[in-house]
């Protein structure tokens, strides 16, 4: 069978994956009746609520008698690894551009990998029909990338298709008064993707380049047959990392069609399926014939780099929500997910019910915490801190390259933000009334960044970042909240007569009637110290009339914490308590008199 293999990139929200959902409502082999949802590859709940691809996924469409498997990958820094390993399962990539905003942090980063691996491109300028949308200049600067990230003559030579993905429209020509739907894109793809290898008479060759999980087969490699053809029930060996040999029996062997996953009894060269039989398969082993093993290049993963210290919950309330709370469950909650996710580490803590989990960034791991916390499990995380290396005796630690967007008014503003956490900055651009900033610096002054300068920008300030590479550590602590905490000094129920006393002493994150314990963070104070204060103090009643008639207490609204903004908040010296009703920020050390020694003793 004719076969294309394409992936779809892009930096985030630019519209790879309603440019997807267009090409399979419009593909041939889609059943009547299968209704195609909105962002139908996001298929995860946090996913379809964030508006963010956090997996890489595949499906495939028919087109003019030819299958074209089609990849769509994340657009999030700490989601990259995914990225990087879907280049070896395609032969062209689609590279998706906003119309209006142009190219941006990721597009390099997702563009660089396919450069690199060799890759012909197809540019799609999408979102052409948005207001202000400026495509030659969009064009200009891809093309401008394209030369700085060095690209060979042969990918420089790229086709540019218009698009409109939300309304499912594609043309050659940016006037766009000829589009009616999306075959300039398909046409395109099957005139320019070379069609893979399909040496169907060599000896088998199977790399999986991404993993899947199932409570039933186990592990399920998905990766692309470089050679040869596989079958349901054939004895295979897979060739592991270490260079051992170990024989299984593919047990189901999955290929793609739409939003399907079907089992079929073979398959070919050059198409992308998904085996299971081996339940601890891992991302580059190679699967080959028996007597036959050749080991393809292993493929490279991006190592993390921030982690976080997960432990069973200590506080007083610890039990009283989560329907799993032990340590064998956290833990094994936890190694379940490393077998899915290659970007992930769990390491446990001797002697302590603690676990070290190291992922690609804050958002990566907050991903994980939420996903948890949905399915019932209870437990606390401390702040996240970025993973230093040491080489050749030297201390080093992530750099960031930072894209900011801001309104000229706030101009000012972000500079002194981003410099006093060790920025420097590369470049300015003023567009309209907006400015463009870029920057680099450690990964470090980017924890606990984003909340402050949302709240800078009144919401108007985009900020982009990914990965560059290790430098020496600058001796400086970067990044600690200057203001100090607002701690709970007893246990009991909050009440609106304390709260309304303390609202001059910072600001709250609880509301009246709600459970506090001894060492729970209640608010942030308007100081750079901690404060222990009396939330569930109650107004003394006597049988002494007032001389003025008590007003009714009109308490300020309390700052909403969601899971990202608690992560953020939070010093070396405080967790996050998190259960599957509620979020809550506490103290290391609970007991006020204990915290003053350890302070003293500091």
């Amino acid at each position: 069978m004719d076969i294309r293999n394409i992936a779809i990139i892009a930096h985030v929200d630019h519209g790879k994956t309603t440019l997807v959902d267009e090409l399979l409502k419009q593909s041939e082999k889609k059943n009547a009746h299968e209704a195609i949802q909105e962002r139908a590859m996001d298929s995860n709940d946090i996913e379809r609520e964030r508006g963010i691809t956090i997996l890489a996924k595949n499906t495939a469409i028919e087109y003019k008698g030819v299958r074209i498997n089609i990849l769509d990958t994340p657009g999030h820094a700490d989601f990259g690894g995914e990225v990087e390993r879907i280049m070896k399962m395609v032969d062209a990539v689609v590279l998706v551009v906003d119309a209006y905003e142009g190219s941006m942090p990721q597009t390099r980063f997702v563009l660089k990998k396919a450069l690199e691996s060799g890759l012909k491109p197809i540019v799609v300028i999408n979102k052409i029909d948005r207001a202000f949308a400026r495509p030659t200049e969009a064009v200009n600067e891809v093309f401008d990338l394209f030369i700085e990230l060095e690209a060979n003559e042969a990918q420089l030579d790229f086709p540019i298709i218009y698009a409109s993905g939300i309304k499912g429209l594609a043309s050659y020509n940016k006037e766009f008064d000829d589009a009616v739907d999306m075959k300039p894109l398909l046409d395109t793809i099957i005139e320019y993707v070379p069609a893979p290898g399909q040496d169907v008479q060599a000896s088998l060759q199977f790399q999986p380049a991404l993993l899947d999980y199932n409570e039933y087969v186990g592990r399920i490699g998905i990766g692309k047959i470089i050679r040869g053809t596989i079958k349901m029930n054939q004895m295979v060996s897979c060739v592991r990392l270490d260079g051992t040999i170990k024989q299984f029996r593919v047990q189901k062997l999955f290929s793609y069609i739409g939003l399907d996953r079907i089992e079929v009894a073979e398959a070919y060269a050059g198409d992308i399926v998904a085996i299971a039989g081996l339940p601890d398969i891992y991302v580059g082993e190679t699967v080959c014939e028996i007597g036959q093993e050749e080991a393809l290049p292993i493929l490279h993963i991006d190592e993390p780099t921030v982690q976080m210290t997960f432990g069973t919950n200590t506080s007083p309330f610890a039990g009283k929500e989560g329907k799993y709370v032990t340590a064998s469950k956290i833990e094994e909650r936890l190694y379940k997910e490393t077998q899915k996710d290659v970007s992930l580490r769990v390491e446990r803590l001797s002697g302590k019910e603690e676990w070290v989990v190291s992922g690609r960034g804050e958002l990566h791991l907050g991903i994980l915490i939420e996903n948890m916390r949905r399915e019932g499990f209870e437990f606390q995380v401390s702040r996240p801190q970025v993973i230093m290396i040491e080489t050749e005796g030297v201390k080093m630690e992530p750099y960031e390259f930072v894209q900011v967007d801001c309104p000229n008014e706030v101009m000012g503003t972000v500079i002194e933000m981003l410099g006093s956490r060790k920025g420097t900055m590369e470049s300015m651009t003023n567009h309209l009334n907006q400015s463009r900033l870029t920057y680099t610096m450690p990964s470090r002054g980017l924890i606990g960044f984003m909340t402050d300068f949302m709240t800078a920008t009144k919401g108007y300030g985009i900020i982009n970042h990914s990965y560059m590479e290790y430098r020496p550590v600058e001796a400086v602590e970067v990044g600690n909240r200057p203001n100090g905490s607002l701690v709970s000094l007893l246990e009991g129920m909050t009440t609106s007569y304390a709260i309304g006393r303390l609202e001059d002493r910072g600001v709250m994150f609880i509301e009246p009637r709600q459970k506090v314990y001894e060492g729970m963070i209640v608010g942030e104070a308007n100081k750079e110290f901690d404060l222990a204060v009396n939330v569930t103090q109650e107004k003394q009643l006597t049988n002494m009339r007032s001389s003025s008639k008590d007003s009714t207490v009109v308490l300020k609204r309390p700052r909403e914490m969601s899971l990202e903004a608690c992560l953020e908040f939070i010093n070396d010296d405080e967790l996050v308590e998190i259960t599957p009703q509620t979020i809550r920020l506490r103290k290391r050390i609970l007991k006020t008199n204990e915290r003053k020694k350890y302070d003293n003793y500091k």
